[in-house]
């Protein structure tokens, strides 16, 4: 059987018609090529579909069955076509993104999820929350699209853009002799119980904060390790000692923790849009990304 796209176009067009010139007209051809493909239809599918005198044309009961049938095959057609186009257009699909535990935090981030979100309402994000350098194995094996991430170390299939820098700040209960300054110096905290994250957890906030400490000849005195952030801020807020992290966990709102701004200002970390260079974007991807560039760039202005 040999049934092409326009014999189904050609036939619902003359059984909707009634009449081979009316349809031929529609169709813009002319009526002898009409004829001969209905005449081809017919006999790929071995039935006749058009009862045809000199003065009427009528469905037979195989062609009556045989419209919704054929309209329905069109249909189809032009759903597939059109998922398919919209899913190129970035319209439809998934994207996976991997984020640390601030990014949520994070303004430029946040609004960034919230645009495409407006924008593209069926593409189905999949938010991962999980370390940065536990983000590199996944990106790296196609298991997420982008990742948001602290500075660190890249294997050679992964590139990166700066989305930004922002303060690293003190973290002391309310009621620490340090609570009421305006700013301190990093090594005011080197007699201090240090809440720390784990060695073991594979956060890049341990080896930034860390270089930053020893940078001013601070040997941290920990006392507490722990796997997240928002563990060492309970702890803190709880008085079990002081800690260091990004300022956009200040959006925690802990009313137990004051965030002290550092006199140095080399007290940064980067965040970061993390891919594979691996693999093509397709356009959920690349449209994610554009929105992730913009706001940085208006963010550095």
């Amino acid at each position: 059987m040999n049934v092409e796209l326009r014999h189904l176009r050609y036939f619902i067009a003359v059984a909707e018609e009634l009449h081979f010139g009316r349809a031929a007209q529609r169709l813009n051809i002319s009526q002898p090529p009409l004829s001969q493909q209905i005449q081809q239809l017919e006999q790929a599918i071995g039935a006749q579909l058009f009862l045809r005198t000199n003065r009427s044309v009528q469905l037979t009961a195989a062609g009556a069955q045989f419209l919704p049938d054929a309209r329905a095959i069109l249909q189809q057609l032009e759903q597939a076509a059109e998922r398919a186009a919209r899913l190129h257009r970035g319209e439809e699909g998934e994207l996976r993104i991997g984020f640390t535990s601030s990014a949520p935090f994070i303004g430029l981030v946040s609004d960034a999820l919230y645009h495409f979100r407006q924008r593209w309402p069926a593409v189905h994000i999949k938010m991962q929350e999980i370390n940065t350098r536990q983000q590199l194995a996944p990106l790296h094996e196609g298991r997420l699209d982008l990742g948001i991430m602290r500075n660190t170390p890249l294997p050679a299939d992964l590139r990166h853009q700066l989305l930004l820098r922002e303060p690293l700040c003190a973290v002391v209960h309310w009621a620490h002799p340090l609570a009421d300054a305006e700013q301190i110096s990093i090594r005011a905290l080197a007699s201090e119980p240090f809440v720390f994250f784990d060695p073991q957890g594979g956060t890049a906030l341990y080896s930034e904060i860390l270089a930053l400490l020893h940078r001013y000849q601070v040997q941290p005195y920990v006392t507490q390790e722990v796997g997240e952030a928002m563990t060492i801020l309970g702890l803190v807020a709880t008085g079990l000692g002081v800690s260091i992290l990004p300022a956009s966990f200040r959006h925690a709102r802990l009313s137990d923790v004051v965030w002290l701004p550092f006199q140095e200002e080399d007290a940064l970390s980067e965040v970061w849009m993390v891919w594979s260079v691996a693999r093509e974007p397709d356009a959920q991807m690349a449209n994610m990304m554009r929105l992730l560039r913009r706001d940085a760039e208006e963010n550095q202005e």
